[in-house]
């Protein structure tokens, strides 16, 4: 019974590779749980203190990132001046190879002690038992809630933190100010309404009617599947979840069908962008043929080293009723079989990662947003003129509770292409795309509640 249960849960881990509008890796954590431990675990500066009188080696996973595997490196070496006794090992694979790995050898206790995974599949790992709950005495709930930024809370499930981030993203307006310029556009878009016209004013196609520019970046299986949860959707009012994450509520309220048809629109009636065009959206925008497209604070990295000329700026999120903006992150996750002196020292390198130090060489390498709310509302990121912008947004961010980030995204773009490619009416696709996305997450709850 329990080998038929490890390998239908590892066939289904086998298809959650994603990424969403989210392509970077964070880590993070959060401490002390009453005042005799806060000097353990002060997460303001890395610790200093050795976690164990014994020599021991601890393994690291991440899929393959350059910048961040190039970090982590730096990080291991610094860690490790101040912890003699704890070697850090990092172990990459290929992105397409990751999940794989994890289903093969952390089962067969040869896998990570830290593992670095994007929130999105923390539902699926958890309910596969390759994770065990953060250490309270280490990582005290109370203390994360306070300390970083509530999005975290999607790392929560059943009471407990099974993950904790060193940096966080959201999405806002990138816009090119060539492109902004040439239709004389001074004034950037803060409504929904402003989105449209300005979007319409931007866009260039030929004398056969093809896009020449976008006036906005349309691509569904990027980043604007999010947008829909976790902005557009509450901005008109809506629910993305009941509170025990069980119920898909988008279709409670009209709100849900209006952000539907407001985001089907862009193509489908303001003809302002179309998916596939020049590849995708990022790179629609990068090389200039995308006047305005959404994105995250992980693209700046990327911009800055592959398009350092590109003159662009970002904004807010236009809003609506109310604000709400998507957000996201990687995490730092201990799996179950780690005990004894690794789990020590596995959760001594964790703190490192969550400290202030690391949080802010992680903005300057990587291009993210602090997960703590102290050290991103620092003056020198809040001022910033690209950082800026999404810092603003965190206080009104929120992160989807994915049970299965690529089947529900999948389930999106199939609902948006039914539209698009076979003329269903909206509310019909809308409606099946509300009744299969609540299908995934019965199945999944159905089997969370046998065990």
């Amino acid at each position: 019974m329990k080998n038929k249960k490890w390998t239908t849960l590892m066939t289904g881990l086998l298809i959650i590779i994603a990424l969403t509008g989210c392509g970077s890796g964070n880590n993070s954590s959060k401490e002390q749980a009453n005042a005799e431990k806060e000097n353990k675990t002060d997460s303001s500066s890395p610790p200093e203190t050795q976690a164990t009188d014994k020599k021991v080696t601890i393994e690291y996973w991440q899929y393959e990132f350059p910048a961040k595997v190039e970090l982590i490196n730096e990080l291991i070496k610094e860690f490790q001046t101040t912890h003699p006794n704890i070697t850090v090992k990092q172990t990459n694979f290929p992105y397409d190879q990751y999940n794989q790995k994890v289903a093969t050898l952390v089962p067969a206790g040869k896998g990570p002690d830290i593992i670095n995974l994007y929130y999105g599949w923390l539902p699926k790992y958890v309910a596969s038992g390759y994770l065990q709950p953060l250490p309270e005495d280490v990582f005290s709930t109370a203390e994360i809630e306070s300390n970083f930024y509530p999005l975290v809370n999607a790392a929560k499930i059943d009471g407990s933190y099974y993950a904790i981030p060193t940096a966080v993203r959201t999405l806002a307006l990138f816009y090119n100010k060539d492109l902004l310029s040439k239709a004389q556009i001074t004034e950037l878009p803060t409504t929904w309404e402003q989105l449209v016209d300005v979007s319409k004013k931007l866009t260039e196609t030929d004398a056969k009617g093809q896009f020449v520019v976008e006036g906005f970046a349309w691509e569904p299986g990027a980043q604007l599947h999010h947008w829909y949860r976790d902005g557009l959707l509450h901005q008109a009012g809506g629910q993305d979840l009941s509170e025990d994450r069980r119920r898909i509520l988008w279709a409670e309220t009209p709100a849900g069908l209006e952000a539907f048809q407001y985001l089907i629109d862009f193509a489908i009636k303001h003809k302002v962008g179309i998916n596939g065009f020049y590849e995708n959206d990022s790179n629609a925008f990068m090389t200039g043929h995308a006047a305005i497209n959404v994105d995250g604070s992980f693209r700046l990295g990327s911009i800055k080293k592959d398009f350092p000329d590109l003159n662009y700026g970002v904004a807010p999120l236009p809003s609506y009723k109310s604000k709400s903006a998507p957000s996201s992150f990687w995490a730092n996750a201990i799996p179950k079989n780690v005990e004894g002196d690794k789990l020590k020292a596995a959760s001594e390198f964790l703190k490192f990662l969550t400290s202030k130090e690391v949080q802010e060489k992680w903005v300057e390498k990587i291009g993210e947003l602090p997960a703590q709310k102290a050290v991103a509302t620092q003056d020198k990121y809040v001022s910033d003129e690209k950082l800026g912008p999404f810092i603003s947004q965190l206080d009104d961010s929120r992160a989807h509770f994915f049970i299965d980030e690529t089947q529900e995204k999948t389930l999106f773009v199939d609902a948006t292409n039914e539209v698009l490619l076979n003329n269903v009416p909206v509310e019909k696709a809308f409606q099946d795309l509300v009744a299969k996305t609540q299908k995934l997450y019965d199945d999944y709850w159905a089997s969370v509640d046998k065990k």
